[in-house]
């Protein structure tokens, strides 16, 4: 079993409780991710996630959709469509979280203004 959470958004209306299904949360660096972010998406994936609040969910491909808070905008959650997996916000997490950062993905996407170097493990896609 993972190390249990609470977190919150901006304005504190949706808080949120659940496990870890590891301690490693990956960075996205897609387009979609980078433009609802502002940068990149940083998450890891939970496991009994509890929402209270006024959530909203935007579906914002085919496959995925993301969930904010209507009241500050905060970008909260992502998942796959018909998944109970839900990649949860890393910063919106309360300290201390418990996670360590492992690697990036989609990597082949990522913003032309900024460079990885951490050394970490890169993915092309994910």
């Amino acid at each position: 079993m993972g190390s249990e959470f609470t977190g919150h958004c901006l304005c504190g209306e949706v808080r949120f409780r659940g496990q870890w299904d590891e301690a490693g949360y990956s960075a996205c660096h897609c387009g979609q991710c980078r433009r609802w972010s502002g940068h990149l998406w940083a998450s890891a994936a939970a496991r009994a996630l509890t929402i209270e609040g006024p959530m909203r969910w935007y579906r914002s491909s085919d496959e995925a959709e993301r969930g904010f808070c209507p009241e500050c905008g905060s970008s909260l959650f992502w998942r796959k469509i018909g998944s109970d997996r839900v990649a949860v916000a890393s910063g919106a997490v309360d300290e201390p979280t418990g996670l360590q950062l492992t690697g990036h993905i989609f990597v082949t996407d990522k913003g032309n203004y900024y460079e990885i170097a951490d050394g970490l493990p890169q993915e092309a896609q994910s």
